[in-house]
């Protein structure tokens, strides 16, 4: 006999503890209208560059019910990767690389699944069901999902922000056939800060709540196959694998404690790279530094790409010979970005 609707979500609430989780809320399976606007708005104004799996599927995007029409209620969870440090303290050291705080330890992906399919299993063998697990692995707007289920509010910034834990917080869910309590929804608290919008290097927030992924660093070192604009370039510093700024303002942030989680530790070889050494990776190099890191899925070429940028915003004299050799890349991306690297550094 299934647990009544309350019951059962106080017990996945206390499992979900006791598997480490950080953060846990309950939802209701439905669309959200809002959402489903501010997604058409995004695709219409073509500021998803490149990313066209997010034009496809936009009915399954929109609403859970439209994914998986079964589906009852959804468990957002949160675990946090919190920095025990600014993470932007290597921006201005321009002779090294930057990588975002998320891609320094290891693949969030692979742990976060892992916990949210023990939750799972031990949601349908005690209260029965169906479920779904996902992680970046559907259609799910899983940050409107997360602040229906009271875990934070999506900022000005367009990211989730958590009283909690700030702006850290790696997210995953799980669609349940059960109709359990859902929690309250989060309230934006935002209030008339608008810190994240002034940090962004490159102006990618044509209003609050609105993102332009063409010009954010992120999409650029990450999502962008070609040749990155070359007005955007100066502005990207030595970033290079995604971007932190927006977040790392966030006045939320000082309630947040280093995350616990070991595998988000910090690797000292992602710390403060070596830009000259890092121009000098092959295929091999490349994946052995990156291994079980969410950067390897970008490949070589594109993250080394982003090295030349850095490498010719650094204005160190000293790197001229590693920008020389990215300008005789086989790639034509790398070698273009290398070359353009050469003319600023001369």
């Amino acid at each position: 006999m299934a647990s009544p609707p309350i019951a059962a979500a106080a017990e996945i609430r206390a499992r979900a503890a006791t598997l480490g989780f950080d953060a846990v809320g309950i939802a209701r399976a439905e669309p959200g209208a809002e959402d489903a606007a501010r997604l058409q708005m995004f695709l219409a104004a073509g500021h998803h560059g490149t990313m066209g799996w997010l034009a496809g599927r936009t009915a399954e995007r929109a609403s859970p019910r439209g994914l998986w029409p079964a589906a009852r209620s959804v468990i957002s969870v949160g675990l946090s990767y919190a920095p025990a440090t600014d993470p932007r303290a290597n921006l201005a050291r321009r002779d090294r690389g930057t990588v975002s705080v998320y891609a320094r330890g290891r693949d969030y992906h692979d742990l976060l699944k892992g916990r949210l399919k023990h939750l799972a299993q031990h949601l349908v063998s005690r209260h029965g069901g169906a479920v779904k697990v996902f992680v970046d692995t559907a259609p799910v707007l899983e940050k409107p999902a997360a602040q229906r289920a009271g875990l934070g509010w999506q900022g000005k910034h367009t990211n989730l922000v958590s009283r909690t834990h700030g702006s850290w917080l790696f997210l995953g869910e799980i669609f349940s056939t059960l109709d359990l309590e859902p929690d309250a929804p989060h309230r934006d608290r935002c209030g008339s800060c608008r810190r994240c919008l002034d940090a962004c290097p490159t102006d990618a927030f044509p209003a609050p709540y609105r993102l332009d992924a063409r010009r954010c660093i992120s999409y650029l070192t990450l999502e962008h196959e070609g040749p990155i604009p070359e007005a955007l370039r100066p502005a990207m510093g030595n970033r290079i694998a995604g971007c932190d700024d927006c977040l790392a303002v966030c006045p939320w942030n000082r309630f947040a404690r280093q995350s616990r989680h070991i595998a988000f530790a910090e690797r000292a070889s992602l710390a403060a790279p070596r830009l000259a050494e890092l121009a000098l990776l092959d295929d091999a190099g490349f994946r052995a530094l990156f291994s079980a890191s969410p950067v390897k899925r970008i490949g070589r070429n594109r993250f080394v790409r982003n090295v030349a940028i850095a490498v010719g915003n650094s204005g160190e004299a000293s790197l001229l010979g590693a920008a020389s050799h990215l300008a005789g890349d086989p790639d034509p991306v790398v070698a273009e970005a290398g070359a353009w690297a050469m003319r600023r550094l001369a």
